[in-house]
């Protein structure tokens, strides 16, 4: 068994499920999403991250790393990604608190013990855990189904937030300790979800498939981009392969696009994306609503 890398945990979270919740986001993810908020988590190995806003130009950073992997640019650290070895020599050193690394390692007995540190939270609120990402259902599954299985030997709610695309032999493997699927469907057309995201659809679809005929208790969750994958027609299709598939939805949120990973992407040394993405107004938002409402999915909210 190997221990997968862990970006964040995130108390007190109230978008990741029913209640209070406490999210765990795992690192290394199966697509690569141009609108992604978290692209700290696509790469399943450690990254250096530089916040610009907080580096003095010092260049102290330069000075002590071992592999001479960061030098000073016009006043600006640069790192070298290939030399870099993640030692952390830098962020010890740094003055200005503006180097991290992102991805560390948790034995799953120490990150229960820290996890459950928040039940009090979960008890009072009838929230619990959601494990995240990147792709949960794409790190090593031995690990993932422990850590479960401790969780709900204890008595708590376990979600998953996943974008379905991982072998479903994955899923089968959590189905009996997974309390709600929180379940991504980045673009109904094949077309755009290879586009934008750099796969297609068809596992994610028949995964969903199967989680719905397996009984899993799913809430359907769509980042919606206009003019991209938000048009009525695009929504009505959803409906109509849910319809097709029998797939039980609990509830529908549709999640507006916003920038916060282009931050991210610039804190990475990666360079931004070149697209034009924007939210649906509120009024294309509240129209979708309303559509799957009339279509019989009372339980469809904006945002997580």
């Amino acid at each position: 068994m190997s221990t997968p890398l862990v970006t964040n945990i995130q108390r007190y979270s109230i978008h990741d499920g029913d209640g209070i919740r406490t999210t765990v986001f795992f690192k290394g993810c199966t697509m690569a999403c141009k609108w992604c908020h978290n692209p700290e988590t696509q790469e399943f190995s450690a990254e250096p991250m530089r916040n610009g806003d907080r580096c003095g130009g010092c260049g102290r950073c330069a000075e002590v790393c071992p592999e001479h992997a960061i030098s000073l640019e016009n006043g600006i650290s640069v790192t070298d990604r290939e030399s870099c070895t993640r030692c952390g020599t830098c962020i010890d050193e740094c003055y200005n608190d503006a180097r991290s690394i992102s991805g560390r390692a948790y034995p799953v007995k120490e990150l229960v013990e820290l996890l459950v540190k928040d039940r009090m939270h979960w008890e009072a609120s009838g929230g619990g855990v959601t494990l995240s990402g990147g792709e949960v259902m794409a790190q090593d599954m031995d690990y993932i189904t422990d850590l479960m299985k401790r969780l709900h030997a204890k008595g708590h709610s376990i979600n998953i937030d996943t974008c379905g695309f991982a072998p479903y032999e994955n899923y089968e493997k959590v189905l009996p300790y997974a309390n709600v699927f929180l379940y991504d469907v980045k673009a109904i057309n094949d077309e755009v979800h290879k586009a934008n995201t750099g796969v297609s659809n068809k596992l994610i679809l028949e995964n969903l498939a199967k989680l719905g005929k397996a009984g899993a208790r799913i809430y359907l969750r769509m980042p919606l981009i206009s003019g991209l994958n938000d048009s009525t027609d695009d929504m009505l299709r959803v409906i109509d392969f849910l319809r097709e598939n029998s797939v039980p939805i609990l509830q529908v949120n549709l999640l507006p696009y916003h920038e916060l990973g282009q931050d991210k992407l610039e804190k990475l040394g990666k360079a931004r994306h070149d697209t034009n993405f924007a939210p649906p107004s509120n009024e294309h938002l509240n129209e979708l609503v309303q559509l799957f409402k009339q279509n019989g999915y009372q339980n469809t909210r904006i945002g997580g």
